[in-house]
């Protein structure tokens, strides 16, 4: 039985298929596709497969229905292929084959349906059009088609927004702010948004009323697991910080227009942060994959990483986090080498009931205690393996999805002279709050081919891909 925390109800519940047909149910946001995510995407991303991968242990092959969406067109995604100059298919789709990528380096399962934004109009214009219907939607004079909040009694109770009152707009924008002036309510939220000059030819035929333009956010999420998976979830998961707005929305609009519960349980894990604060770009503590790997950190090593912290508390991570995530595996590793070694009737499965490894599921069973389980898997590495055999012992790294062949070869590109000067000078202005020349430097690096990502008390340069 597999126990995970609610964050609806604030409290741990068992997960279990509620359709007669034994399916288990799961939906998790996915990315935005207009630049490489970051390893803070990648923690959530690599939560949700360990989660995946327990699901299926747990039900059995094919009884886990997981379901990833792909946002191809907002604001980012159009400014991004605006900047560029080329059409928004061609940017969202190199973007996506990115992420594709670097999941598959880090070993994550491809769901088993990824539906792009642009690919289910039609869903969400459906989806719209009944809840225009149904009174929960109006139509503003500009062509765009709102939500109407105040029809939805229940909006808050998974973020207790209503507790801390809504001060500020669902967009995050305070109420009264930029599109206000077509609301009925400032705090209402976009279904469609009637295209404006700058969405250039990114524009669909809208619901019944409204303009051209294209969805908002939040209903593509609504509307693509409600046709690939039913009106009602086994379980939605994400990261805290789509929990307001986005899965608020979410649960309004679906439950309005579907009529049931929208998702029978919530899921969300934690913050990463990068020695200690928050990631940003202004920062220069923003990591991607590629820049790992160009320090001569593996895939593996990061997903160990990202894993080790209890996906509900905030995980700092530093680059030492990777050394122990190397070293860790490593012993992993040589554990692995000595069961193998040892004749077949050894590794033969067990006849008891239970296993030396079923310590190690059982916290994870436990609301996805990865620290304990790890921890129990330390325990057992550190004993002779004679009350152990590989097959169990391949099945518990096969649900952490760790992957114990040799790591890839350390190579780290050689920094040029010209690069660590600059380098130097721009960490001297900065210590001493010449931020505009510090930004200059930045960009003057940053041209050159390489990054800057600022620790606390010191800087790493790595190449840009």
């Amino acid at each position: 039985m597999i126990r995970l925390h609610d964050s609806l109800t604030r409290s741990p519940r068992e997960l279990a298929p509620a359709q007669p047909d034994g399916v288990f149910r799961f939906y998790n946001c996915g990315p935005t596709v207009y630049a490489a995510a970051h390893i803070g995407n990648f923690r959530t991303f690599l939560v949700n497969d360990l989660l995946r991968r327990l699901l299926e242990l747990e039900f059995g092959p094919g009884r886990v229905l997981h379901v990833r969406n792909i946002t191809d067109v907002d604001d980012k995604t159009i400014r991004r292929a605006r900047e560029e100059g080329r059409p928004l298919g061609d940017v969202t789709r190199q973007w996506t084959e990115k992420f594709h990528a670097d999941c598959a380096a880090l070993n994550m399962l491809p769901p088993h349906h990824e539906p792009r934004a642009t690919g289910r109009i039609a869903d969400q214009v459906d989806m719209i059009n009944s809840l225009l219907a149904k009174g929960h939607a109006y139509t503003a004079s500009d062509g765009s088609v709102y939500f109407k909040i105040s029809s939805f009694p229940d909006y808050g109770a998974l973020s207790r927004v209503r507790e801390r009152e809504l001060k500020r707009g669902v967009s995050g924008a305070p109420a009264g702010a930029a599109d206000a002036d077509e609301k009925e309510d400032g705090t209402d939220f976009a279904l469609w948004k009637a295209a404006k000059p700058d969405d250039g030819p990114n524009r669909w035929s809208g619901p019944r009323g409204a303009a051209e333009g294209r969805p908002g956010w939040h209903i593509e999420c609504s509307a693509m697991s409600r046709a690939l998976l039913g009106p009602t979830l086994d379980l939605h998961t994400g990261g805290v910080d789509l929990l307001f707005p986005h899965h608020e929305n979410e649960i309004a609009q679906s439950q309005c227009c579907n009529g049931v519960t929208f998702s029978r349980h919530w899921y969300h894990s934690e913050h990463l942060l990068v020695d200690g604060r928050k990631m940003s770009k202004s920062l220069g503590n923003l990591y991607t994959l590629d820049q790992l790997r160009g320090m001569g950190h593996p895939p593996a090593v990061l997903r160990y990483a990202l894993l080790a912290g209890h996906p509900r508390k905030q995980l700092n991570f530093t680059l030492g986090s990777l050394h122990a995530a190397g070293k860790a595996l490593a012993t992993l590793r040589n554990y692995r080498a000595r069961l193998a070694e040892r004749p077949a009737a050894a590794n033969a499965p067990a006849a008891a009931e239970r296993t030396p490894f079923d310590a190690v599921l059982g916290h994870l069973r436990d609301d996805l205690n990865t620290p304990a389980a790890l921890g129990a898997l330390f325990t057992i590495a550190a004993e002779k393996p004679a009350s152990a055999s590989l097959g169990e012992f391949d099945r518990v790294i096969g649900v952490f999805g760790f992957d114990l062949s040799e790591p890839e070869p350390r190579q780290a590109a050689a920094i040029p002279d010209e690069i660590r000067r600059l380098a130097g000078l721009r960490w001297a202005a900065k210590q001493s709050k010449n931020f505009a020349e510090a930004d200059r430097l930045r960009a003057e690096i940053a041209a050159a081919g390489w990054t800057m990502l600022d620790a606390k008390a010191d800087y790493t340069l790595v190449p840009k891909k």
